[in-house]
């Protein structure tokens, strides 16, 4: 074991989905190399999914999305200062591999491993880096985060491991639930319009599940949709509005979740809950699945480097076909 690594960085700035995925990388880290310090830069937006995680050392975030909406000078400079006083890495991995991502890990170092310029979606952020990694950017997010960590640490995360991983993260609340009945979470919302289930759907899903369905909503038009759903099922049930940390534990006490391919969805595999994640425009690349995580894939074919966000085929995926995944995912987990 190498003993030589004292602090490892590690930049993903955003999104929620794209963290959740990330993540996973900690415990392999921690248990390769125990004594290692692990510290992760963020959007500001996003640091409390990682605050209270027992393998981080130090969390630090930035307000990257401030900063391109208010375009202030003083808050770049703070922003560069603070990043400037993060030296003394042994290595820095970006496993975004964005031209921001790429600014911010040179910012704070020299020492900075990525993926190669044949393997992201912004090639430029490639000559910020020192040393580089060449995977497909077609394979799976998972398997594309573990094989950056793996190959800048010298050591294989293998699948093995990924399907007797920890739960992710730590859970700080807990919820009184119903236990006559199986408790679901169903994710309503989504980035896109496109990747979206309909309400009326979902609705019917319900039905066909009679389980306590918990609707889980972010925004208010979300809300709103939930709310909707709730006065058309009598089986659908509005889930509390719940910060990130909370949505944690609430999706935690699950016993299955089904939901669009977005970051709340992907909380269920991270916590080694039962889930089905519903794709139209994008598809099973963007989790990581296992016997009780699966994907249902609508029937549009998809090009990972040209997504198409008008692809609405979501809409074509049948109800009964989730709730009979759902039920065997159920009746496994008994």
């Amino acid at each position: 074991m190498n003993t030589e690594i004292n602090r490892v960085a590690i930049v993903r700035l955003s999104a929620l989905g794209d963290i959740v995925n990330s993540a996973v990388v900690l415990q392999f880290i921690h248990a390769h190399y125990p004594n290692t310090q692990i510290e992760w830069i963020t959007e500001e937006a996003f640091a409390p999914l990682l605050t209270s995680h027992p393998y981080l050392y130090k969390l630090h975030a930035i307000n990257l999305k401030k900063l391109k909406k208010e375009k202030s000078f003083a808050l770049l400079k703070t922003i560069i200062s603070s990043l400037k006083a993060l030296d003394d890495f042994d290595i820095i991995i970006d496993m975004q591999g964005l031209i921001k991502s790429a600014i911010v890990s040179r910012i704070i170092g020299k020492q900075i491993h990525g993926f190669d310029k044949k393997s992201i979606r912004e090639p430029l952020a490639s000559l910020l880096y020192k040393d580089s990694s060449a995977i497909s950017y077609e394979s799976n997010v998972v398997a594309r985060n573990c094989f950056i960590v793996g190959d800048a640490l010298g050591f294989e995360i293998t699948d093995e491991m990924l399907l007797n991983k920890e739960a992710i993260f730590p859970c700080t609340h807990s919820y009184t639930l119903q236990t006559d009945l199986k408790n679901i979470a169903i994710v309503i919302g989504a980035s896109w319009e496109s990747k979206i289930y309909p309400k009326e759907l979902v609705a019917e899903l319900c039905d066909l599940l009679q389980q306590h369905c918990y609707i889980i909503w972010g925004s208010e038009k979300e809300k709103q949709n939930a709310e909707w759903i709730c006065e058309h099922s009598s089986y659908a049930k509005l889930a509390p509005k719940l910060t990130l940390d909370e949505l944690v534990s609430f999706i935690s006490q699950m016993d299955l979740l089904i939901g669009n391919d977005t970051g709340p969805t992907h909380v269920a595999w991270a916590q080694n809950i039962p889930s089905i994640t519903l794709f139209g425009p994008t598809t099973t690349r963007m989790m990581y699945e296992t016997p009780h995580n699966v994907g249902i894939k609508s029937p549009s074919k998809v090009n990972i480097l040209k997504i198409d966000k008008e692809d609405f085929s979501i809409r074509e995926i049948q109800t009964n076909t989730i709730a009979t995944k759902a039920k065997e995912l159920l009746k496994n987990g008994l």
